[in-house]
C-alpha cells in the first residue's frame, strides 16, 4: 500500500513539476533572469528526475524472478543514482551562465519575477507536501530537489521585493550561483549515502554490533557469525545470520529462537530474514573468519 501510494504521490508531483517548468521558461525569458531561467533548467532536470523515479518506483515492484532473485527493489535506488547525477549536471550549467552575470549584470523584470516566486512557491510546496513521507531513498532524493526548489522561490521572492525599490541587479545572478552551491551540497551527500547502499554497506540507523548482542541475548544462542545486514533501496532491509546452538537443542527450542529473532527485527524494515542454525562451533559451511564471530556466555 505504502509504494501504491509513492507511485501516486510521484505521479502528480511531476506533472505539477513539469508543468510549472513550461511556465518558469517563458517567464524567464520575459524577465530577462537567470535566476528563473537556471531554475527552470533545475526543474527541467527534476521533471526528469520525477518521471524516471515514479518509472523505476513502479518498476521496482515486479516480483523476483529466476534473474533478480531478491527482487527488482534496487532499481529504486538506480533512480536514486541518476536523478543525483542530473542535478549535477544540471548545477553545471547554471554556474556556466550565472557567473559571467556576476561581471555583468543585466536588468530584470522585478514584479514578474515576483509573480512566477510565489507560484513557484505555491506548486513546489504541494509536490512537496506529496512525497515528503515516503521512506524509499528515490523518493527521498525527489524530495530534496523540490525542498530545493521552495527554497529557490523562496530567495527569488526576496531578491524581487528588493529590485522593486533599488536597482541592484547583481542580486539575480548572486541568488543564482548561491541556490546552486547548496544545491551541490546537499546533491553530493545523497550521492555518498546512496553510493554507499549500491555497495552495499550497512545503513546508517542500523548497528550490526548491537544486533548480535540482542542475537546473543536470546536463551539457547551460544554465538552468533556471519552477520550481514545491507538494504535493497534505502527502506527495505535483507539480514543473514548464523547461529550456533548446543548439540542438544530441540526443534521446539530452535524454533522459539527463530520466533525471538524475528520479534526482535520486526520494526527493522526488514524484507528477506536468512537465519541458519548451527549445532556446535564445527557445524558452520562456510569458514567463520574470527574476527566478526561473536561469542555470548551464558549466566
Amino acid at each position: 500500500m505504502h509504494t501504491h501510494n509513492d507511485n501516486g504521490d510521484l505521479r502528480g508531483a511531476f506533472y505539477l513539476n513539469f508543468s510549472f517548468t513550461i511556465i518558469e521558461i517563458i517567464g524567464g525569458i520575459w524577465t530577462n533572469s537567470i535566476a528563473i531561467l537556471s531554475d527552470a533548467l533545475h526543474d527541467f532536470g527534476d521533471s526528469l528526475s520525477l518521471g524516471l523515479s515514479w518509472y523505476l518506483e513502479k518498476y521496482s515492484q515486479k516480483a523476483k524472478d529466476a534473474k533478480y532473485s531478491y527482487g527488482y527493489r534496487r532499481f529504486s535506488l538506480l533512480g536514486a543514482l541518476i536523478n543525483t547525477v542530473v542535478l549535477i549536471i544540471g548545477s553545471g550549467f547554471v554556474l556556466a551562465v550565472a557567473i559571467p552575470r556576476l561581471l555583468n549584470p543585466e536588468s530584470s523584470d522585478a514584479s514578474g519575477m515576483m509573480f512566477l516566486a510565489i507560484a513557484g512557491i505555491i506548486i513546489n510546496g504541494l509536490a512537496v507536501l506529496r512525497v515528503k513521507d515516503s521512506k524509499s531513498l528515490s523518493v527521498q532524493v525527489v524530495t530534496w530537489h523540490l525542498l530545493e526548489d521552495v527554497l529557490t522561490w523562496t530567495a527569488v521572492l526576496v531578491v524581487s521585493i528588493v529590485l522593486l525599490f533599488t536597482n541592484m541587479h547583481i542580486l539575480d545572478p548572486i541568488l543564482a550561483v548561491l541556490v546552486t552551491f547548496y544545491v551541490l551540497y546537499n546533491v553530493l551527500r545523497n550521492l555518498t549515502k546512496t553510493s554507499a547502499l549500491f555497495l552495499q554497506a550497512v545503513p546508517v540507523s542500523i548497528d550490526v554490533n548491537d544486533i548480535e548482542v540482542k542475537i546473543g541475548a536470546i536463551h539457547k544462542v551460544q554465538s552468533t557469525h556471519h552477520t550481514h545486514f545491507w538494504s535493497l533501496d534505502g527502506a527495505r532491509h535483507v539480514l543473514t545470520t548464523h547461529l550456533v546452538v548446543d548439540e542438544s537443542t530441540t526443534k521446539d527450542e530452535v524454533s522459539q529462537i527463530k520466533r525471538e529473532l524475528k520479534s526482535l527485527t520486526e520494526n527493522m524494515g526488514l524484507e528477506h530474514l536468512t537465519i541458519e542454525i548451527e549445532y556446535g562451533n564445527h557445524d558452520c559451511s562456510m569458514k567463520i573468519d574470527t574476527r566478526i564471530n561473536r561469542h555470548f556466555k551464558k549466566s
